[in-house]
């Protein structure tokens, strides 16, 4: 066989096995989109029930002080974006 054609061949390959790891790479790519779980988002009745555990625990001024530390005088004026914070600091309440 001639060098020109041992060349060719190994071209060939090459570019037929570039083609393959692309496949598999866009299979992958698409099994983790699949596998991937949406983060489910806390809600206002959730963080309502854990506040009122933590004051029916005798914690009804902490409660009070974290609720007013993101800047509400009210739980339904807390943001959402602020309710994984605000359970984070419920936590430490006791």
């Amino acid at each position: 066989m001639s060098r020109i054609k041992l060349l060719k061949d190994v071209a060939d390959d090459m570019s037929a096995l570039a083609e393959s790891i692309a496949l598999l790479a866009k299979a992958i790519a698409s099994d983790q989109e699949e596998t991937e779980e949406p983060i489910p988002q806390l809600t206002l009745p959730d963080v309502r029930g854990v506040l009122a555990k933590k004051s029916q625990a005798g914690l009804t001024k902490g409660v009070k002080a974290l609720i007013q530390k993101y800047g509400a005088e009210r739980l339904s004026d807390v943001k959402p974006e602020d309710y994984e914070s605000l359970l984070k600091d419920a936590e430490e309440l006791g």
